[in-house]
């Protein structure tokens, strides 16, 4: 039994919350920015884990290859910094957060990374400081509804989709599951390599929404980097760090030629000196043979920061990632269209 739906008398209360709330949106009590510029928001209905990180990197390579001013804007979460921030090369995951430091770092002067509670604050910011903008990219701020974007994107995990879950606490969803009708689009991420036309097929007709604008993505993985120069010729045995919001699929994807052992914190865990000697202690003890240290490239870059401690003594390395959509070039199509269009 799932204990969680004991709990489903205090969802309806959080649900009728979320209710009323978008509700004052819709009828104009509450106030939405429309966003002057063009903007995509990459959010979901539940908690976190679905993806969106990989999926805002994919539409910065897409749009990128149109020859677009991009910046992207978000909260910052797991920063210990309040207010308005503009990520620069030399910002800490603790100063900004480390999805938006990922994109600075993986993309440098090609875009402006801002952070910032609230939304408009951020938009105000760009735009003055970067008035040749021509998309800005909202990274988690569907719920956050005091601006509207131009497009929205809801990302679902295939193995927890939002239409089999519940309202917090008794499940996941931030609001209701009629909350999709606010999106123009949804992708169903994390989807095995062999999902079946007549799988995808089943998964749209379970979902009230327009089927041309369901898309499903999966995750391809790189070779595996080394925080340091390290080569280690034979790998037998891995001991996976993960801070992510559902390690499964990478877990699962070592696993198939590796002996992988999980060490789990918490999505957004902010590491601390005793967090890697407790790694390391780990290390040491989990298995024999040749062995190393892998983490994801989100955890990469909370724990890059620790040089002194992360000696060249112990293999570390991270796993980069790419997602591929699988409706590829209608996807495309589809973001270029809106992003070109006059």
């Amino acid at each position: 039994m799932n204990f969680r739906l004991l709990l489903l008398p205090f969802s309806w209360i959080y649900g009728a919350i979320t209710f009323l709330r978008n509700k004052c949106y819709d009828f104009g009590y509450f106030q939405s920015y429309k966003i002057p510029v063009k903007s995509i928001c990459v959010g979901n209905l539940s908690t976190g884990g679905t993806g969106k990180t990989p999926h805002v990197d994919l539409l910065i390579e897409l749009i990128l290859s149109s020859n677009k001013s991009i910046a992207t804007l978000s909260r910052g979460y797991g920063r210990e910094t309040k207010g308005l921030k503009e990520v620069q090369n030399s910002s800490t995951a603790l100063e900004v957060g480390d999805e938006p430091l990922f994109y600075k770092s993986k993309y440098g002067k090609k875009i402006k990374v801002v952070v910032a509670e609230k939304r408009k604050k951020g938009i105000d910011y760009i735009l003055q400081t970067a008035p040749q903008t021509g998309v800005i990219i909202l990274d988690d701020a569907f719920q956050h509804r005091a601006v509207k974007a131009g497009l929205n994107i809801i990302i679902s995990d295939y193995s927890h989709p939002f239409y089999s879950d519940f309202i917090l606490p008794a499940g996941n969803l931030r609001e209701s599951r009629k909350g999709i009708k606010r999106a123009e689009c949804i992708i169903i991420s994390k989807c095995p390599s062999s999902i079946s036309k007549n799988e995808m097929k089943s998964i749209r007709e379970k979902i009230d929404f327009n089927p041309e604008r369901i898309f499903f993505s999966r995750i391809e993985y790189s070779k595996l980097k080394p925080f340091y120069a390290n080569l280690i010729s034979s790998i037998e045995n891995i001991l996976l760090v993960a801070g992510i919001g559902n390690p499964t699929p990478l877990f699962e994807h070592l696993s198939k030629d590796f002996n992988v052992k999980l060490l789990q914190f918490n999505d957004h865990h902010v590491f601390t000196p005793s967090d890697i000697v407790k790694i390391h202690q780990k290390f040491d003890t989990f298995a024999n043979g040749n062995k190393i240290i892998v983490t994801t490239e989100k955890d990469f870059m909370r724990l890059k920061n620790f040089k002194e401690t992360l000696n060249e003594e112990y293999p570390w390395f991270y796993q980069p990632i790419k997602t591929i959509i699988n409706e590829e070039e209608q996807f495309n199509l589809y973001i270029n269209e809106y992003v070109n269009e006059i």
